[in-house]
């Protein structure tokens, strides 16, 4: 690593040696922390903040990543170096578009986008399948078991619209490798109605974030936008 992170990495340690309320921080207490910091970054790139803004926010999330690391350092797993490290072979792993197996560059590559999702989707559904593999083999139940569908894998705790989302672009993308269309309510929003139940409320919902895909849009921003700008 640079000097810089050498040294951050120091700091980072001393603060756990020296600061008792640095000290105290555990993974769960620090969860906070991290939602905000993240969506405090989120605020300065969608507003477009000045580049010293960008670069604070930036530094406030890199210092949950090395706290992180630090404790668990403590622990005797791993340390920054080994998240490095396993981020460095995910990216190989996942962009085979790019990289052979071994990290050296690919001699030619993708001209579409199309080419590069369909390779990541292959890259991640032969990592699910080792994933179940191993799982049998020790006896756990793999995810794929769970019946979750197009939310299995996706974060929890993203935002429901996000998650939202994310499901609908995973299953859209699954029926297209299957050569099938997309759904037609996946794309014009016409199953907009009134409602009365939550479950009603929920498919209305869905409906909107499947009408905003449909027209390139990004409804968890389109919605903190709208709110940012509610009148007082």
């Amino acid at each position: 690593m640079s000097a810089a992170v050498d040294r951050l990495v120091e700091v980072v340690r001393l603060l756990r040696e020296h600061c008792l309320w640095t000290a105290a921080l555990t993974h769960a207490s620090l969860v906070e922390y991290l939602i905000e910091e993240s969506y405090e970054l989120v605020e300065a790139i969608e507003e477009r903040h000045p580049d010293d803004e960008l670069k604070g926010e930036l530094a406030d999330v890199l210092l949950q990543v090395v706290l992180h690391s630090e404790i668990a350092r403590e622990r005797g797993t791993f340390d920054l170096d080994a998240v490095a490290e396993a981020l460095t072979a995910k990216m190989i792993r996942r962009n085979r578009h790019v990289f052979t197996s071994d990290g050296a560059l690919q001699p030619s590559f993708p001209t579409t986008v199309e080419e590069i999702i369909t390779s990541w989707d292959a890259a991640k559904r032969e990592e699910k399948t080792e994933l179940a593999a191993s799982a049998e083999r020790d006896d756990v139940l793999p995810m794929a078991a769970s019946g979750e569908g197009s939310v299995e894998g996706l974060p929890r705790h993203l935002p429901a619209l996000a998650l939202a989302d994310k499901a609908l672009g995973r299953a859209e993308r699954r029926r297209a490798l299957d050569g099938a269309g997309p759904r037609q309510a996946d794309t014009d929003g016409s199953a907009l109605a009134e409602f009365v139940t939550e479950e009603e409320l929920g498919e209305l919902l869905l409906d909107v974030v499947r009408a905003a895909r449909f027209r390139g849009l990004d409804p968890e921003r389109a919605l903190r936008r709208a709110v940012r700008h509610m009148p007082t």
